[in-house]
């Protein structure tokens, strides 16, 4: 028996094999509203310091997820730089860290080394400046604040730490680690000590941030010493209820505005998020219902097959 992370359908109210997903057809090319979210550093390194706010930079095709963070991770032989620069929405200088290779999908090449205080917010071209170069490793066990503020998951979260699956292919070459909607989320985790973000349920059951239906949980429905020591009611209520996708509820339509936007658009008026921009990438889908998978934490049986080899 194990607790694992595995292909879920809210539609279907089952878990899918790996078998299932592989149908023909059940992966398909969707358009998603994408963010790259702006984490606060609470220890900045000095040169990370006096322009703007400090920090790390991750990217994200579904931010519905970001609700759930508990760390961010880097990769160990990967460079990344420091550089002073604007956000594009609200204009306020900030200085920010990502991979430098992929600068260049964030800022316009022409921008290097222009002068700062001669931009205007809605300049096309955005300057900035590159003041520091690091390795993964230099980064790790750095601290952020929580993006979300909704549920506390007690100490040890919000911290960097290492895994060996970042790449610089898109994104930032730093991840977003939400440890009960991923499995490799889950596994660089528990290799670092970071707890997933949990809920207790009336019946006292952990349970992550989504139920089975697809939803973030209804207040009604976690415990109530639970919200009283651990829950924003004023930030989450706003939230509580919505469905991750749209697909999930019936009275929703492809027009309706999704969780993801209206998450977006919070960020974006917050401060919080470097781009926003829609992004194709292949989704899977469950076959029996043609609605989106999540991954999501199941108990499970499994069959030994080493036992038995």
């Amino acid at each position: 028996k194990g607790y694992t992370i595995q292909p879920y359908s809210p539609a279907a109210g089952t878990g899918l094999s790996s078998h299932e997903l592989n149908q023909p057809g059940c992966y398909r090319d969707v358009k998603d509203t994408t963010v790259t979210a702006q984490f606060r550093m609470l220890d900045p390194r000095p040169e990370m310091t006096g322009w703007g706010t400090p920090y790390f930079l991750a990217w994200t095709t579904t931010p519905w997820t970001l609700s759930s963070n508990t760390a961010l991770c880097v990769g160990p032989k990967i460079e990344y730089v420091c550089v002073r620069t604007y956000n594009m929405y609200s204009g306020e200088p900030v200085t920010v860290v990502l991979a430098k290779a992929r600068l260049g999908a964030y800022l316009n090449p022409e921008g290097e080394n222009m002068p700062l205080d001669g931009y205007k917010p809605g300049d096309k071209v955005i300057p900035y400046q590159i003041v520091g170069e690091y390795l993964g490793p230099d980064l790790v066990g750095m601290t952020y604040e929580q993006l979300f503020p909704w549920v506390n998951p007690g100490e040890g979260a919000f911290r960097v730490i290492p895994g060996d699956y970042v790449t610089t292919e898109d994104g930032t070459g730093i991840v977003h680690i939400a440890p009960t909607f991923g499995a490799d989320d889950d596994r660089v985790a528990k290799q670092a000590g970071i707890a997933p973000m949990l809920l207790v349920d009336k019946d006292g059951n952990k349970q992550p941030m989504v139920d089975k239906r697809g939803r973030l949980f209804v207040l009604e429905e976690i415990d109530p010493e639970f919200v009283k020591s651990h829950v924003n009611t004023e930030l989450y209520s706003e939230y509580a209820g919505r469905f991750v996708k749209n697909a999930y509820d019936p009275q929703l339509t492809e027009e309706d505005a999704t969780l993801d936007i209206d998450l977006s658009v919070m960020l974006k008026k917050e401060n919080k998020a470097f781009k926003v921009e829609k992004h194709e990438h292949n989704y899977p889908h469950c076959w029996r219902t043609d609605k989106p998978v999540l991954y999501y934490p199941l108990d499970s049986w499994f069959i030994r097959s080493t036992a038995c080899k």
